[in-house]
């Protein structure tokens, strides 16, 4: 475990780009279909239990939301995309605010997407790739709940992701992640350190 993770704090949250904090120092975005274990990732990452609100109901995070490692450094929690059980409007206007954080936030270093490791790449997470090679932002994938798959199936997700991603430009990654058994953990640190250039780090 990492105490510099753990000192993540709650800062504030945006329902449009105008909201967001000073757009300075290093920033790093958790993405993902709605339950893909976003929240729960956020929250063994920093080792505390509420940073990141977590539900069973579908698209729970509505607003994109800040959290302070130190003065310089942010986490953020951006709203679930999928299916969502909310009005289209709705879904419309998390897709627009996406799109502009994702295009227009100078200090976002790179994109963790996360995907249920039984379900990757569904169209949303296609699109969110396409994105982030459209805006040259570094990805990396976390395939979560990886303990509901045997150790060889995972295995076997892992390198179907890999091969299916050789067809994707840009700068990606992609390993297995579980919450629940904090598999993944120091392979994750050692890219939020990079992308966050902590200082001592690595």
């Amino acid at each position: 475990m990492d105490p510099f993770y753990h000192q993540a704090r709650f800062f504030s949250s945006a329902a449009e780009l105008a909201q967001t904090p000073l757009d300075a120092g290093f920033e790093i975005a958790f993405a993902g279909r709605s339950n893909a274990g976003k929240s729960s990732a956020i929250n063994v990452l920093c080792q505390q239990r509420d940073l990141a609100r977590t539900s069973r109901t579908p698209g729970r995070t509505r607003l994109l939301n800040f959290f302070s490692l130190d003065d310089e450094r942010r986490l953020v929690d951006l709203p679930g995309y999928g299916y969502a059980k909310v009005a289209e409007n709705t879904k419309w206007r998390w897709q627009q605010l996406l799109e502009l954080y994702l295009s227009q936030r100078a200090c976002l270093r790179g994109l963790i997407l996360l995907m249920d490791s039984r379900h990757p790449l569904k169209e949303f997470d296609q699109q969110m790739l396409e994105w982030c090679t459209h805006q040259g932002l570094p990805v990396h994938i976390l395939l979560t709940k990886a303990d509901k798959l045997k150790r060889n199936a995972a295995r076997q997700t892992l390198q179907q992701v890999r091969r299916q991603l050789t067809q994707v430009p840009g700068e990606w990654s992609v390993q297995l992640f579980s919450a629940l058994k904090r598999q993944g953990l120091d392979e994750t640190y050692r890219v939020m350190d990079r992308w966050l250039e902590r200082p001592g780090a690595g």
